[in-house]
């Protein structure tokens, strides 16, 4: 089964932070710019652990994951937004390693 997940991150270095970002980018989409929307099966979710885990100081920085339940139950009326609209579904699902 597939979970929403909405991975946030505050990195300190810039160059930490550009390799975060496109680390996320095949795992999820972006919702802000430290702020990803991600559609992940418990594997999935694994690998993205194991992409950031060497990239980020764990002292530094901080990556957190808010689990918004199933992807096709609750999660999809969990947003509500002021101005431009969310993208109804996710453009991608994959994960691209």
């Amino acid at each position: 089964m597939r979970t929403c997940y909405i991975v946030a991150y505050d990195i300190a270095d810039p160059k930490r932070l550009q390799r975060v970002h496109r680390t996320m980018r095949g795992y999820g989409d972006p919702l802000q710019y430290s702020v990803f929307r991600c559609i992940l099966s418990p594997s999935e979710r694994i690998l993205l652990i194991e992409a950031l885990t060497p990239i980020i100081n764990h002292r530094e920085d901080q990556v957190m994951f808010i689990n918004l339940g199933p992807a096709d139950g609750r999660a999809q009326t969990s947003f509500e937004t002021l101005g431009r609209a969310l993208a109804s579904k996710p453009d991608r699902v994959a994960v691209i390693v």
